[in-house]
């Protein structure tokens, strides 16, 4: 069959007799079937969450767990589920949106037809991509990735924009993608309420490979600043829905269609053993798997004692999870203008880490001016020089120049400012 079978999920009570028979026929080759079971309600919706298309869904009516929710939720995702019901309860399983009603002591033949009619065959080549995380491909060798993290309020999100600026203003190919759970580079670029953005990258990554032009098209240029801006999440409670296979096939395409990929991430990067909650560990995945690959990470905090409490912490806990410091530039921002007391900061922040000199940041403390950048956010025009000028001469001293590649012309949707908008600014001046 060209490599085609069907992918069934099952949930039934383990010694269910229709249960060990479709396992038996699967095994055996006697269905072109795979087989894949379940022990509970809450594992099956992991699994046809997790993005692995499959081609139905095969219940015991007998399960508690069995509902209106699990069924709809296999439908959203593409799989029809097939009920295996005794009668000895009377439910509308058609109503409650069941595909199909099986008898218990159904056969091998009856199956074959009602999988026939009602699901889809699935290559192996569809889903072997979500068997295991996928690797970094030979395409995105030498394309820089670059991590922006650190403390609340330290303005983390406009020392992104200035360093994705900086490296643009150099000629790289640069995005700038928003990772955090609560995503405001939207915000910051007037960028709307668009259908661009993380969540419709990845869900493009749930079926297969997107390329260069597909990735651009759900991108958003900033023709004012040189680079393009992947929108993040439109709600902080979405992070379930950025599955971390398609998370990371996404990121490999971002690498590999642009020359420097620029992401603004959180820093909390708790995991099930520190924390004791797997959900906890998937809501931090994206800023872990980012925060690990990126070939230079920037931790920005402020020019205060509480400041640098916060950049301490967060660069003991990046080195907890195998951060490597040694590729991590320190940014104090708003930092004061005497270079006695930048001074004072830095030996502070290395005295705290003395405890890791092994692994101590290459590069010193980078202390950027405070300047009001309101206007320029508002307006959407290009950050001051010297804000952006240290950030871009930093991150080319510790990684070298980008890898050149050339815009592919896929169809790019700019940013403006919008026009109520600048009647506003243009009304208040």
């Amino acid at each position: 069959m060209n490599g085609e079978r069907y992918v069934l999920l099952g949930l039934a009570p383990p010694r269910a007799p229709w249960f060990r028979s479709v396992a038996q026929w699967a095994n055996a080759a006697a269905l072109p079937a795979e087989f894949v079971k379940c022990v509970s309600p809450d594992e099956a919706r992991l699994r046809i969450d997790g993005g692995r298309p499959f081609s139905a869904l095969l219940v015991d009516a007998g399960l508690p767990g069995v509902d209106r929710d699990l069924i709809t939720a296999a439908s959203l995702a593409g799989c029809p589920t097939l009920v295996v019901d005794d009668q000895r309860a009377t439910r509308d399983w058609f109503g409650l949106g069941a595909t199909a009603v099986l008898a218990p002591d159904f056969g091998r033949p009856q199956l074959a037809d009602t999988l026939a009619q009602h699901c889809r065959l699935i290559e192996r080549t569809v889903d072997t991509g979500f068997l295991a995380p996928p690797s970094i491909s030979s395409d995105s060798v030498g394309h820089r990735l670059i991590a922006v993290t650190g403390a609340g309020g330290a303005g983390v999100s406009t020392i992104a924009i200035a360093v994705a600026q900086a490296l643009a203003s150099l000629g790289d190919d640069v995005v700038l993608a928003d990772l955090c759970l609560h995503a405001e580079q939207a915000m910051l670029h007037d960028g709307g309420d668009a259908s661009a953005g993380l969540q419709a990258l990845v869900e493009a990554h749930r079926a297969g490979r997107v390329n260069a032009d597909g990735v651009r098209e759900l991108c958003l240029g900033v023709p004012t600043r040189g680079y393009d801006l992947l929108p993040g999440l439109r709600r902080a409670r979405f992070w379930s829905t950025i599955r971390p296979v398609a998370f990371g096939a996404t990121l490999n395409s971002l690498r590999s269609t642009y020359a420097t990929v620029i992401c603004d991430v959180d820093a909390d990067v708790e995991t099930e053993e520190a924390g004791g909650s797997m959900d906890v560990e998937e809501r931090t995945w994206m800023a872990r798997t980012v925060l690990t690959e990126a070939d230079a990470v920037l931790v920005v905090g402020s020019a205060s004692m509480k400041g640098l409490h916060s950049l301490n912490r967060i660069l003991v806990e990046l080195g907890d999870i195998g951060v490597a410091l040694t590729k991590a530039l320190v940014v104090f921002n708003q930092a004061p203008r005497s270079p006695k007391t930048r001074a004072a900061y830095g030996a502070a922040l290395a005295e705290l880490l003395q405890w890791r000199q092994d692994d101590a940041p290459a590069l010193g403390p980078i202390h950027l001016p405070t300047r009001d950048v309101e206007q320029a956010l508002r307006i959407g025009g290009p950050l001051p020089e010297s804000l952006t000028q240290p950030l871009g001469n930093a991150v080319q001293a510790l990684l070298g120049p980008a890898t050149t590649v050339r815009p592919s012309q896929g169809r790019i949707t700019r940013l403006v400012p919008s026009v109520w908008r600048s009647r506003q600014l243009d009304e208040a001046s």
